[in-house]
């Protein structure tokens, strides 16, 4: 099979997958809540044949076309080939889907460019299996999300401390078939209307929780696999009105695994610390936050755009403290843009081959969630109470409404009311409604939250030594203050080591 349509996603869906909304287990194919996320999520692989020559390329050894999120980078050209194809699968929503498919392609693709970080288990086979498995991704066109965040309740202990222990994700037990695991994880984004779930390292753990420390793939109509779903934002109502609710809320799920079996051959780490612990490192900042950071700057940039037309529409685009607002997304954009070329630019061959990009581009992940929620607050401001009077599309087609509505809500600079009310609308769902509070949240806390972030950040220039002006001052005045100390900022550790 080469590169799926929507009518094939569709079909692949009908399936046993067990999924609870509320207190009731739904069939997502048929409930009605679902039907907005699942045509907008159909709509997405038929986006890919629609814009073929940025999204999809020939696979070297079949013939086939499959997504480009799926390519294993080897040099510049590759970067450059995947940049087009990300920038294009953003625009299918503005950004505003985090977990499309190729998403957690590019993790798979990142994780299987780099033999040289499984080859620390010192068996051949678990690199084998995943090898298999990306190419099982890329035959059959799988969409996949991942769910990797412990489910640490307790936070007054470690991840895998107290309560917490028997909360999370483990192996319980080991068969001739597979591996048994119980437990939780948060938080899997897609996760109901994905094909697959893919487990694997997010932080590192330390000795004595091998147990925990396990990569794998299922699809999520695995027995025993529970999907428990937050609130449904989705909406039934025309795109006109609600062109993000009435097609792009991706839902939520903690994913509950109730003594699941794994086969042997969807399992890629097994308690081996030294890989678990350096694949992530290894891949996520230089090939990961490629495409997480081409999204958001597309988002950035449908954002910009929409609050010019809003300022156009009330006639304030002169006033100099809506420009200062317009400046200041603008300014978030030009940064964005500059940050992935630079990185880009600077790829190099991160090891076993694969060629990602420079890891400064990790700085936008201690950024972009100010600067979204910053732009939220922005179009509320901007908006003001314009955001609350928006008539529908059908309301100025009634034939005693209409032509009030046309009378009393006109746009400035000669707009139609049809189309301030449209702006105004598309701001609202973009910042206001259901889903745009849930987007925001996600943004926030978009790989990790921000503390973490930029603890990492500084914990990687103490270990490669980039900064020393401050010694270097002292140093040219003949005076040598004592080195800086990095004791203590292992910060990625998930607990303590067991006696």
């Amino acid at each position: 099979m080469s590169a799926r349509t929507g009518e094939q996603y569709r079909a692949g869906l009908k399936d046993s997958r067990e999924v609870w909304l509320g207190n009731e287990q739904i069939d997502i194919t048929e409930h009605p809540a679902f039907q907005g996320s699942i045509n907008g999520m159909a709509a997405y692989f038929d986006y890919q044949h629609k814009y073929a020559d940025d999204c999809l390329m020939e696979d070297a050894e079949t013939g086939e076309q499959h997504n480009v999120s799926l390519l294993r980078p080897r040099n510049a050209a590759d970067i450059a080939r995947r940049h087009r194809a990300f920038d294009r699968l953003a625009r299918y929503s503005n950004g505003m889907l985090g977990r499309t498919p190729d998403y957690v392609n590019v993790v798979l693709a990142g994780h299987a460019s780099r033999p040289d970080i499984f080859a620390k288990s010192g068996d051949p086979v678990y690199f084998e299996r995943l090898q298999n498995y990306w190419r099982l991704v890329q035959e059959q066109d799988l969409a996949l999300t991942h769910t990797i965040v412990h489910a640490a309740i307790d936070k007054s202990v470690g991840e895998l401390q107290g309560i917490n222990e028997e909360l999370t994700l483990r192996v319980v037990e080991r068969t001739d078939q597979g591996i048994i695991v119980r437990g939780a994880k948060m938080l899997a984004t897609l996760g109901p209307i994905a094909d697959e779930l893919y487990v694997y390292p997010a932080v590192p753990i330390q000795k004595g929780y091998e147990e925990y420390a396990l990569s794998f793939a299922i699809p999520v109509a695995t027995k025993g696999v529970v999907s428990v779903c937050r609130d449904h934002y989705g909406v039934d109502q025309p795109i006109v009105d609600k062109p993000f609710s009435s097609r792009f809320d991706e839902q939520d799920a903690v994913i509950i695994f109730d003594d699941v079996l794994v086969p042997w051959d969807r399992v890629f780490i097994d308690g081996q610390l030294d890989v678990y612990n350096s694949l992530n490192a290894g891949t996520a900042t230089g090939n990961t936050q490629q495409q997480t950071a081409i999204r958001a700057s597309v988002k950035l940039e449908f954002a910009y755009d929409l609050c010019v037309q809003m300022a156009k529409v009330t006639a304030t685009d002169t006033k100099p403290e809506t420009a200062s607002m317009l400046g200041e997304i603008y300014s978030y954009l030009r940064i964005a843009r500059a940050v992935i070329h630079s990185a880009e630019v600077n790829a190099s061959e991160w090891g076993g081959g694969a060629f990602f990009c420079h890891d400064d581009i990790s700085s936008l992940r201690t950024m972009m969630p100010l600067w979204m929620a910053r732009v939220n607050d922005i179009i509320k401001s901007m908006g003001s109470h314009n955001l609350l009077a928006t008539p529908t599309a059908a309301a100025f087609e009634e034939t005693r409404l209409g032509p009030l509505l046309k009378k009393y809500l006109p746009g400035a600079n000669g707009i139609a009311p049809e189309e301030r009310a449209k702006i105004f609308r598309t701001a609202w769902d973009f910042a206001g409604s259901a889903l745009g509070s849930r987007n925001e949240l996600y943004e926030r806390f978009y790989l990790g939250s921000i503390g973490r972030a930029r603890a990492l950040d500084h914990k990687k220039a103490q270990m490669k030594g980039e900064t020393g002006a401050y010694e270097a001052m002292f140093a040219e005045a003949g005076i040598f203050p004592a080195p800086v100390s990095t004791e203590g900022l292992d910060l990625d550790a998930a607990a303590p080591a067991r006696a």
